[in-house]
């Protein structure tokens, strides 16, 4: 699905630019839009999150100290299993729409989401989205956060931290997403993240229903967020 000129926004703020105080550029690819949603709607995002049917995050057979439940796409996430209804609700279809603001890609490319909820003392580690994904939306709730970035540099790392605050998005697209790694540090409260992802070509639910499903060569798992 082709990418359209994003919508214009005063939120919106492109971190891959250098600002007026000296700050260190993020990589290209970053976006950061704040306040993309109430106080109130928060709220409510945050009570139906507390219904689900939430399950640790499996990595090589251990269990990860963060709970998650997905929507729409069927390939399942560790610690899920797949599941005959694969639709989105009506609640996080704005979620989609500000995920389709931010990339400048069309809401209904986001076919899979994932609701994170970070318990005290909960964090991902470092990894890079799987290469099927395209962009990758993370909205977060309840808490700030700080998203970690790093590529190699030689035998040493470069590194650099986006601050994002609740009620926030922020987009990995392009090199961000395909080149850095990023980890999010763990806290010490509470905290829900809704993560959205969009497939590259070939790879998203309509390429399967029109082929049948795909068989998946076996594949070292990840630590996605």
């Amino acid at each position: 699905m082709g990418r359209v000129p994003a919508k214009k926004s005063a939120g919106r703020t492109d971190l891959a630019v250098g600002d007026l105080f000296g700050k260190p550029e993020l990589p290209a690819g970053f976006r950061y839009m704040p306040d993309v949603i109430s106080p109130a709607q928060e709220r409510d995002l945050v009570a139906r999150f507390a219904k689900l049917d939430l399950k640790p995050f499996l990595f090589h057979g251990y269990k990860g100290n963060r709970r998650i439940y997905t929507f729409g796409h069927r390939y399942p996430f560790a610690g899920q299993e797949a599941r005959d209804d694969a639709s989105i609700p009506e609640y996080l279809k704005p979620l989609m729409e500000i995920a389709g603001e931010i990339s400048g890609t069309p809401a209904a490319g986001f076919e899979q989401i994932m609701v994170t909820e970070y318990a005290a003392g909960a964090g991902i580690g470092w990894h890079r989205d799987r290469p099927t994904y395209e962009d990758i939306v993370g909205i977060s709730f309840l808490a700030p956060c700080a998203l970690r970035l790093r590529k190699r540099d030689g035998d040493d790392w470069e590194r650099m931290t986006a601050h994002v605050e609740p009620r926030s998005a922020y987009l990995l697209h392009g090199k961000v997403r395909n080149v850095w790694q990023h980890s999010i540090a763990p806290m010490d409260v509470l905290r829900y993240s809704v993560t959205l992802r969009s497939f590259r070509p070939g790879h998203g639910t309509q390429e399967e229903e029109v082929g049948g499903p795909r068989k998946r060569s076996p594949r070292k798992q990840s630590d996605s967020a």
